[in-house]
C-alpha cells in the first residue's frame, strides 16, 4: 500500500473531527466560489448546492476572477468570495482573495492550512486538519473542504455519513472488474450539484493513472461526445435523484455501444446504491472516486506518490 492509498483509506477520522466544526455563514451577498484544479471543481459543486439552498452563487477559476471578474459579476462590493485552496499558497487563488478584499468584497478562505498566505488575505477562515501524509494528489483534503463548504451553507452533516462514505469506497473497490483498467477512455457523468464532483473524479483518474478522461453533464454527452464511445470506453455515472429515469436510458445506450458502466446510485455493469440525502451524495462518492483513480494507476504500474509533471503546491513565478 503506497502513501496515496493509505491517505484515501485513512481520511475518515478527519471527517469525524470536521463535522460540526463550522457553522453557516450569515453573509447574504452573492457567493463567489474561487479555486484552481480540484478546488475549482469543488467550487462548481458548492455553487450549485448554494443555489439549491436559496443562495445566489457562482463558481469561477482563480485566474479568471483575478483578471476578468466583470465578465462573471459586475460589482465586487456585493460579493462574498470563498477562496478555496488546500495549501493556501496557490498563486492565482491568493491573488484573487487579496484583490477581492481590496476591492470591497468580504473574503473567506476555505483550506486545510490556516497558517498560510490565503489566511493572511481573508476576512475569515474556515479550516480543518487533514491527513498529515497527504502528498501531491488531493484526496482527504478535497473531501474535507467539500464537507466544510456544505456546513458553511447550513447543511447538517450527520455522523453516519462517515460510515456510509467508507462503505461505498470499500464496495466499489471490491466490485471493480479487472477489465475496467483496460479502458483507455473514461467518462464521468454527473448533473446539478454532482457535475463538479464528476469533474473532480475525472481529474483524479487522469492525474493518477495518465488515462484520458472527460466529464460532462449526462444528457449533454449525447450531443456529440457519444460518438467516441466504443469497447475501449468506461463510464462512471453519478446518478441524480431528480433525473434518474433519463440517466438510466442514457446508460442503456452507452452499454449498447460497448461502454463499461460504473453506476453510483443506479444501474450499470457495476451498480452501487448511494442511499443518502441528495445534498450529501457528492461528499459520499468522493472517496470512492479516489479509490478508482488509485486502482487504475496501480493496474498501469504508475506511482501516484510522484505523479508526472505535478507538484503539491502550484505557484507562478
Amino acid at each position: 500500500m503506497n502513501t496515496t492509498e493509505k491517505v484515501i483509506l485513512e481520511q475518515f477520522p478527519y471527517w469525524e473531527k470536521a463535522i460540526g466544526s463550522n457553522t453557516a455563514t450569515q453573509k447574504n451577498d452573492l457567493l463567489v466560489y474561487v479555486g484552481c484544479g480540484t478546488s475549482y471543481y469543488l467550487a462548481l459543486s458548492l455553487a450549485a448546492y448554494a443555489n439549491g439552498a436559496g443562495r445566489q452563487a457562482i463558481a469561477v477559476p482563480g485566474d479568471e476572477w483575478l483578471n476578468r471578474p466583470s465578465l462573471f459579476w459586475p460589482e465586487w462590493t456585493k460579493t462574498h468570495v470563498v477562496a478555496i485552496s488546500r495549501s493556501g499558497e496557490t498563486t492565482e487563488t491568493v491573488a484573487a482573495a487579496r484583490k477581492s478584499r481590496a476591492s470591497g468584497a468580504f473574503v473567506t478562505g476555505l483550506t486545510v492550512e490556516p497558517d498560510s498566505a490565503l489566511a493572511a488575505n481573508c476576512d475569515a477562515i474556515v479550516a480543518a486538519r487533514t491527513h498529515p501524509d497527504e502528498g501531491i494528489v488531493m484526496t482527504a483534503s478535497a473531501s474535507l473542504m467539500l464537507l466544510l463548504g456544505l456546513q458553511m451553507l447550513g447543511h447538517d452533516i450527520p455522523a453516519s455519513i462517515v460510515a456510509t462514505a467508507k462503505a461505498l469506497a470499500t464496495a466499489l473497490d471490491a466490485s471493480l472488474p479487472a477489465r475496467i483498467h483496460e479502458r483507455s477512455h473514461v467518462v464521468f457523468l454527473g448533473g446539478g450539484e454532482l457535475y463538479g464532483v464528476a469533474a473532480e473524479g475525472a481529474l483524479k483518474l487522469m492525474e493518477m493513472s495518465q488515462v484520458l478522461t472527460q466529464a460532462f453533464h449526462p444528457l449533454e454527452f449525447r450531443h456529440g461526445p457519444i460518438s467516441l464511445v466504443d469497447g475501449k470506453t468506461a463510464v462512471v455515472m453519478l446518478y441524480s435523484a431528480d433525473q434518474t429515469d433519463a440517466e438510466i436510458k442514457l446508460v442503456g445506450e452507452l452499454r449498447e455501444k460497448g461502454a463499461l458502466v460504473v453506476g453510483l446510485g443506479g444501474p450499470g455493469d457495476v451498480a452501487l446504491p448511494v442511499d443518502v440525502d441528495p445534498a450529501l451524495a457528492g461528499l459520499v462518492v468522493l472517496p470512492a472516486l479516489q479509490v478508482l483513480g488509485e486502482r487504475a494507476a496501480q493496474a498501469r504500474g504508475i506511482d501516484t506518490v510522484s505523479p508526472r509533471h505535478l507538484t503539491k503546491v502550484v505557484t507562478l513565478a
